[in-house]
């Protein structure tokens, strides 16, 4: 199985994490974000809009992170990453939708302004990165909420909904941002419980 990503990509970390948390190998191909590589022909040839991941397993192409991991799940039955019963189902499926639209925006936003175009030698917009911090505080005090009485997302197991969020989280400090986790305890809590899975660690190294 062939994953092209980059490792500070959070999309591209999560399929990883879905992998390890498989005890599943993968040929990791790296695709140069920073000069454009994703946006060359090749690359396009893999991926109609030019951005990362992509996953090849033996032929079959796929495209879209969660697309990915919900699909390494099916593929690869233990550890299962989706729970039991239909409400827990649902319960992830929110939360993934959520980070989708809640979270991923915003920290796109901090890291274009923040990283890309610092490399590019451009000066940041203030008002779109403080626009974009106050949105992910809004979204993580809302997750953190959900995490008082439950230890992960979807309920007591470890899920693809968490897989998906974790990357989110351990990209603020690079963003500039993990002040916006400041009094978030159950958040916080989550985050030391699933940051020390040995599958975390295995999906960084991964990359």
């Amino acid at each position: 199985m062939k994953v092209y990503g980059h490792p500070l990509s959070s999309c591209t970390r999560k399929v990883l994490m879905a992998l390890a948390e498989k005890h599943e190998p993968v040929e990791f191909v790296e695709v140069d974000l920073w000069n454009g590589e994703q946006k060359a022909a090749p690359h396009r040839a893999r991926h109609p809009f030019g951005v990362v991941p992509v996953l090849e397993d033996d032929g079959f192409v796929l495209l879209e992170s969660r697309a990915i991991i919900r699909y390494v799940d099916a593929r690869f039955a233990d550890p299962p990453l989706t729970p039991g019963g239909p409400r827990e189902i649902a319960r992830m499926n929110q939360w993934l939708s959520m980070d989708q639209s809640y979270v991923a925006p915003h920290a796109r936003t901090l890291a274009l302004e923040r990283l890309v175009k610092a490399r590019e030698g451009k000066p940041g917009d203030e008002s779109a990165e403080r626009a974009a911090e106050g949105a992910l505080r809004a979204a993580f005090d809302v997750f953190d909420r959900a995490l008082r009485d439950t230890r992960y997302l979807a309920g007591a197991t470890f899920s693809l909904a968490d897989v998906s969020l974790m990357p989110y989280v351990a990209s603020l400090p690079l963003l500039r941002a993990q002040h916006v986790l400041a009094g978030l305890e159950h958040l916080g809590a989550w985050w030391a419980r699933v940051s020390a899975r040995d599958g975390w660690r295995r999906a960084v190294e991964a990359g």
